[in-house]
């Protein structure tokens, strides 16, 4: 009895933690997946602002030729 006791015991407790754990490891690989987005969305506009400056440039010196 005490072992069955014990076993059930035992099977609570790591069903109730693995039940806790799913929350917070989904709401921190949320923030990550988030965190990425947002840097490539950051990248995205970086290259695009750095294109248009070169555009930019390219067109200034094309003005000054003609």
């Amino acid at each position: 009895m005490k072992t069955f006791l014990l076993m059930m015991t035992l099977m609570f407790s790591t069903v109730t933690l693995i039940s806790c754990g799913d929350g917070k490891a989904e709401n921190m690989g949320e923030k990550i997946d988030n965190s990425f987005e947002e840097a490539g969305e950051n990248i995205d506009e970086a290259v695009d602002d750095a294109g248009n400056a070169i555009e930019d440039a390219c067109e200034d010196v094309s003005n000054e030729n003609c």
